[in-house]
């Protein structure tokens, strides 16, 4: 066993639906959260999570059987929602006894919570508002992750400590709920698990990881770059709702604004379903940072970070960033 008593006192609850030694979750980033980052985060006591963004479900499967050669460990999947094949790629989880899947960007369409859970899985699932946690909760939902403006990739409106402070209180005590968006030191941690979190979820800082495939291009731009660089994309057109995504300031910032604007005018001459608009921009986000962690372009590519990215300073093994995190945070709870 550790040595982080009063941490992992409260992480129990996160901890025994996890089955990871530390309710650590990594926060699933396309390109970046592959078979290596994820095992090595699992390996350390962590729980990592596949990222399987627009993948098809051959890559998919792919994915998971070359992790479970990787790790012994749990580890998750993500699955976008508005995916086109979201229950074919539900299928390959089920193929391979994944045990949690996690559902992103935006309401689980009708059958896939069911359809997880018929295989055993636990589902994890994101709300921006309360009522909305509640009724996915309701729906079948085993944990919640809150996540604030202040993380990289797509965001929402309100910032994490405000979530925090929202849904805690209401939902701590009878629910499993992580908390995600600008955590960057073990001090933070140790503060939402004191409100009722049961576990945390981190992105940018593992981005860097020593384990990370993310191009040396890439890290260094996340080396120099301090809070005020990762800004949140703009909005051009609100009859395209598009969820603004966080990412350091680039000319592919700029080449995003212009790709609105093409969607934009597609929606209006062409007459598209939105889903399709949405899904287009999805992809164009998708080979952005493909373009950036792949490649190393990071000047026309996506950067996807957020607001933490100050705090990483160098490349580092995954179990360093693990027990750094956890004795930063114990040592906050023990002098309380």
């Amino acid at each position: 066993m550790t040595a982080f008593t009063k941490t992992s006192q409260l992480m129990q609850r996160g901890t025994d639906f996890l089955g990871s030694e530390h309710a650590i979750l990594c926060g699933a980033m396309s390109w970046v959260s592959e078979r290596g980052l994820v095992s090595a985060i699992s390996n350390a006591g962590g729980f990592g999570v596949i990222a399987c963004g627009a993948m098809t479900p051959d890559l998919l499967d792919t994915e998971i059987a070359e992790t479970k050669k990787l790790t012994s460990k749990p580890f998750g999947v993500n699955l976008i929602t508005m995916h086109p094949q979201i229950f074919d790629l539900i299928e390959v989880c089920a193929k391979h006894g994944v045990t949690h899947v996690v559902l992103a960007g935006g309401i689980p369409p009708k059958g896939s919570v069911e359809a997880i859970k018929a295989f055993g899985a636990k589902v994890i699932v994101f709300a921006p508002t309360l009522a909305l946690a509640k009724k996915l909760l309701r729906s079948g939902g085993d944990a919640l992750v809150i996540e604030g403006m202040e993380a990289g990739g797509h965001i929402g409106p309100v910032s994490t400590s405000v979530l925090a402070q929202e849904f805690l209180p209401a939902l701590a005590e009878d629910h499993l709920v992580f908390v995600a968006g600008g955590i960057g030191r073990g001090e933070a941690i140790a503060g939402y698990l004191e409100m009722g979190a049961v576990g945390v979820q981190l992105g940018t800082r593992f981005a860097c990881a020593t384990e990370s495939i993310a191009h040396e291009n890439f890290k260094k731009a996340f080396f120099r770059a301090n809070a005020r660089d990762a800004i949140a994309s703009v909005q051009v057109d609100p009859r395209l709702p598009v969820i603004p995504v966080r990412a350091l300031k680039n000319k592919g910032t700029e080449e995003f604004t212009a790709k609105q604007r093409e969607v934009a005018a597609i929606l209006d001459s062409e007459g598209i379903p939105m889903l399709e608009a949405q899904l287009q921009i999805e992809h164009y986000w998708a080979g952005a940072l493909r373009k950036a962690v792949i490649d190393g372009d990071v000047e026309n590519g996506s950067l996807m970070a957020g607001q933490s990215v100050g705090m990483v300073k160098e490349e580092e093994p995954v179990a360093d960033i693990v027990a750094s995190l956890m004795a930063e945070s114990e040592a906050a709870l023990s002098g309380r």
